[in-house]
């Protein structure tokens, strides 16, 4: 499927509700895993792209140690804004940047960590090129991306929903683009095509995807990602009845009180 512009358009309101609603519900967990396997590798200077709101980027701040040097880029100021003014416990270079072309010299990295970002780049074998391009050799490439959307409910059965409410033209934003990039193949090819050697590593990990209730969850997905671009584009039903029917779904299949369903992602390491 074609990823259309508003896929990779963070603004407006999107980042604080990103931040406060989304990071909590999914991103959390991950972020902790991708921080300690960075610490495992023992870098000496880190690149995190894509780094969003910034939820990895105070996981390695905390976790890494004082004089590992970490530097957080994402295509989007507005997201960088908000990561910036969430702040980290220690000192973050900050930096606008697009994944597929890096503001930075050659062989200048140790390890480039990218949390479930690799799905909204355009050119992926151009991304894990400019990777390959700005890690020293025995540096490593570390990132996660969502398995199908059949194995995250949240998202799943939002889309489902948005499918009843739009049946002539449902958005499709979460299978498209944050869970349209999970086949093993095809994230090897694309490494092997950006010219890494090495066979990457797979690790599948479940989790739990957990809100105070269905209507948190509706807010996080309709309202905090793209897929709200997407509703608000449609005629017919507005954006805070497309997250009422959303919530409506949710609880019909996880409850009325407090939700509680799988998320699940695979982490890939590979070496340069």
């Amino acid at each position: 499927m074609d990823e259309p512009a508003s896929d990779t358009l963070f603004a407006g309101s999107i980042p604080e509700l990103y931040d406060t609603c989304l990071v909590p519900l999914i991103f959390e967990p991950y972020a902790e895993d991708l921080a300690k396997r960075a610490v495992a590798l023992e870098p000496s200077r880190v690149l995190e792209t894509a780094a969003g709101t910034g939820v990895v980027t105070r996981a390695l701040a905390s976790a890494l140690p004082a004089q590992v040097e970490l530097v957080a880029t994402d295509l989007n100021q507005p997201m960088l804004d908000r990561a910036a003014a969430v702040g980290t416990q220690r000192p973050v270079s900050w930096q606008q940047a697009d994944a597929l072309q890096l503001p930075f010299a050659d062989a200048s990295f140790d390890l480039v960590v990218c949390q479930f970002g690799v799905m909204f780049f355009p050119d992926k074998v151009r991304a894990f090129s400019e990777a390959r391009r700005v890690l020293r050799p025995g540096g490593t490439l570390l990132f996660n991306v969502w398995d199908c959307i059949e194995e995250n409910q949240f998202a799943d059965v939002v889309t489902q929903a948005l499918a009843t409410l739009f049946p002539d033209d449902p958005p499709l934003f979460m299978a498209r683009t944050p869970h349209g990039y999970f086949d093993r193949i095809v994230i090897s090819r694309d490494l092997a095509g950006a010219g890494f050697g090495a066979l990457p590593g797979f690790e599948t990990r479940a989790a739990r995807s957990r809100a105070p209730s269905a209507q948190d969850v509706a807010i996080a997905y309709c309202q905090g990602t793209p897929l709200r671009n997407e509703i608000k584009a449609r005629a017919g039903t507005d954006l805070a009845t497309a997250t009422s029917a959303c919530a409506a779904a949710i609880a019909d299949r996880f409850g009325a009180g407090p939700v509680d369903g799988k998320i699940q992602a695979h982490i890939i390491t590979v070496a340069y």
